[in-house]
């Protein structure tokens, strides 16, 4: 990081063009974190296509939070992607279709159904999932093992922290 990235300005209008005042470790945050965005949704896309050619990218990360948590509501994902009901249901039904997941009654409560994983979806997804880590691991090579686990740590706290404003 620059020294420029912790000058807030004094003047009218900062070397940057940026009006004064700006916090200038926060813009830096927001510049890396768009430019980090862009490629994870991109990311997103090619890693779906590679579970399956007609997978959606956002059908990605439902697969990853089954093979992570196990069978769940459609309600409890559709929460926890912060989507409404009509738009998690087109998305299961999308993978359903695929044969990547299977509903099945909720043993709990015999009214209600649970989304799982199936065996040929966890296959898939763990396949691509393992090509990932492999990249991660080859592109972050040159860090230290604990700097590589800071990072994680921090981006938990960030996305544990802004579930908490949303819930």
């Amino acid at each position: 990081m620059g020294a420029d990235v912790h000058n807030t300005g004094t003047g009218d209008t900062a070397a940057d063009g940026e009006p004064t005042g700006v916090d200038h470790v926060f813009l830096a945050l927001e510049r890396e974190l768009a430019v980090f965005l862009r490629r994870a949704r991109a990311s997103s896309g090619e890693l779906a296509r590679e579970v399956h050619p007609d997978l959606e990218p956002s059908a990605y990360g439902l697969l990853l939070r089954l093979a992570d948590t196990g069978a769940q509501r459609a309600t409890d994902l559709a929460g926890f992607f912060g989507v409404g009901k009509a738009t998690m249901s087109r998305q299961l039904h999308a993978l359903e279709k695929l044969g990547l997941v299977a509903r099945e009654p909720d043993p709990a409560d015999g009214r209600a159904v649970l989304v799982r994983i199936t065996d040929e979806g966890r296959a898939r997804f763990t396949r691509v999932r393992n090509g990932r880590r492999a990249q991660y691991a080859r592109r972050l090579a040159s860090w230290d093992r604990g700097e590589v686990s800071e990072l994680a740590r921090l981006l938990h706290r960030l996305n544990a922290e802004q579930e908490g404003e949303e819930g």
